[in-house]
């Protein structure tokens, strides 16, 4: 039964198809009797033409053709002008997009001299602090072998006595400076005795 139904179906359809093409089979039989008609119409006027009226009638359609050919012509120039304005636009664009590419790469070539300079002038300061430290460890051995002798001098003078933990500058100066004013007073009472 399923199977049945469905070649009825399918020749439903082809039968449906087969009147849809016997329409359009008539509709353009129709036409081209339309058409037949119209050209033996035509023809039967030509041929009842003079020599004279064919000699028009193909200078008539010979200026038809050349209006449509003028038409067409205007046509093209005019498309050929606004190809060539377009183009003319897209030149311009081009040439101001070549010239920004070339004064980004002469910005690029300047930023790397920057660079190159910026990293000069951080290499000579790396540098000039290598030797400030390296100096600055030198004065600081320097002072501390000074400082090391002041204490030194400082407290190994009769009726001194040793320091007590490790001296700040200040203690070690108000050491110094209380040995020079010792000696200072000695050395004035000594004058005053009349001494060498």
């Amino acid at each position: 039964t399923g199977a049945i139904s469905s070649l009825q179906r399918q020749m439903e359809i082809q039968e449906s198809e087969l009147r849809r093409i016997r329409s359009e089979k008539e509709l353009l039989q129709k036409q081209l009797r339309e058409r037949e008609v119209q050209l033996q119409a035509v023809s039967d006027k030509f041929c009842s033409m003079t020599e004279e009226q064919r000699q028009e009638e193909i200078v008539v359609m010979m200026e038809e053709e050349n209006r449509n050919l003028h038409q067409v012509v205007t046509e093209q120039e005019s498309q050929l002008a606004e190809q060539g304005k377009l183009i003319s636009e897209l030149q311009g664009i081009i040439n101001q997009l070549r010239a920004e590419v070339v004064n980004t790469r002469l910005h690029l070539l300047e930023q790397k001299q920057a660079q190159k300079d910026i990293q000069s002038q951080a290499d000579a300061l790396q540098h000039q602090a290598l030797q400030t430290r390296v100096a600055l460890e030198q004065i600081t051995s320097k002072f501390e072998r000074y400082r090391n002798k002041i204490i030194q001098a400082t407290f190994s003078v009769e009726g001194s006595q040793d320091p007590v933990g490790e001296l700040t500058d200040n203690e070690v100066l108000e050491a110094m400076q209380k040995i020079i004013n010792e000696r200072a007073e000695f050395q004035h009472m000594l004058k005053s005795k009349g001494s060498k």
